[in-house]
């Protein structure tokens, strides 16, 4: 362990690899190598070659789950980031109260998702939820739905749930990137005769670009990491409305033990994920350089 032999710094790097090793590398290599068979979690495993690829390619509902996914990170984007922006441009300007705001924003962040899950089922309530009942009492009856149960309003109801959820997560980033912008151009551009919209507008947004690509980077891979809103919430329903790939890959798994077909739609998924971040970084990088929050 002296500081002068070379295989040291390695050394210090083997308990980390080992855990890397089995907690994720391991379970990535027997994932890709269970989807290339037949078996139900305990009996015998038949090689089937590239069957259940094939069977995935074919499968109406997997392909539909993957529109559904793309849907709801495209909601997510405008409830999640954009209201996160706006929100730290509004906190950034006030300046008395601004803590107990960032407190109350973020808030639902620290909520356990099963637990939002569950009481947003209870707003969503057909018959006593809080939603309908507002509706009822400014008069609003035809408006009225079930959302949970409606096969057109399932998924922006959960992806509204989401956007409640970590709208705050996005404005604490934002916040903190507004911090960092110097007060020297924020005073300048006042001196000039820009109000709070435009500071917001044509000088802090273009400021923290940087802080934006990772926010959208972040509520692009965490949508294809949804599932347990989905599974509480609606499961998949009404009628495979919102069932997206993790929940459908989780039901082919534990519900209809297919392990096998399960984990050839999670190397999918996995391969589309990695695809689209590349991409994005890839894109990313050929734009001129933001200033960095």
């Amino acid at each position: 362990m002296k500081p002068n032999r070379r295989v040291t710094p390695y050394l210090f790097l083997v308990p980390t690899m080992a855990v890397f090793g089995f907690a994720v590398l391991f379970p990535v290599i027997m994932t890709f190598a269970y989807s290339f068979t037949e078996w139900n979690g305990y009996g015998t495993m038949v090689f089937v070659g590239i069957d259940n690829y094939i069977k995935a390619a074919n499968d109406t509902l997997f392909r539909d789950s993957f529109v559904h996914v793309l849907i709801y990170i495209a909601a997510t984007i405008l409830l999640e980031v954009v209201v996160g922006l706006v929100l730290a441009g509004l906190v950034s300007v006030r300046r008395r109260g601004s803590l107990w705001f960032r407190v109350a924003i973020f808030t639902p962040v620290m909520l356990p998702m099963v637990v939002v899950a569950v009481l947003w089922a209870f707003v969503y309530n057909n018959d006593f939820g809080l939603l309908n009942a507002a509706l009822a009492n400014f008069g609003l009856e035809d408006l009225q739905r079930v959302w949970l149960g409606d096969p057109a309003t399932a998924l922006l109801a959960v992806s509204v749930v989401s956007g409640w959820v970590y709208a705050g997560f996005y404005m604490t980033i934002f916040y903190a990137a507004f911090s960092q912008v110097p007060t020297e151009v924020i005073e300048a551009a006042r001196l000039d005769g820009a109000g709070e919209w435009q500071l917001f507008r044509r000088i802090k947004v273009p400021m923290i670009g940087n802080a934006i690509t990772v926010a959208l980077l972040l509520c692009i891979t965490g949508g294809f990491q949804g599932f347990d809103l989905f599974y509480v919430m609606t499961n998949g329903g009404p009628y495979g409305a919102t069932e997206i790939p993790t929940t459908y890959l989780v039901k082919s798994v534990f519900t209809f033990g297919n392990v096998g077909y399960g984990s050839a739609m999670a190397v999918v998924l996995t391969a589309v994920v990695v695809a689209l971040g590349l991409v994005f970084t890839r894109v990313n990088r050929e734009k001129p350089e933001n200033v960095s929050a």
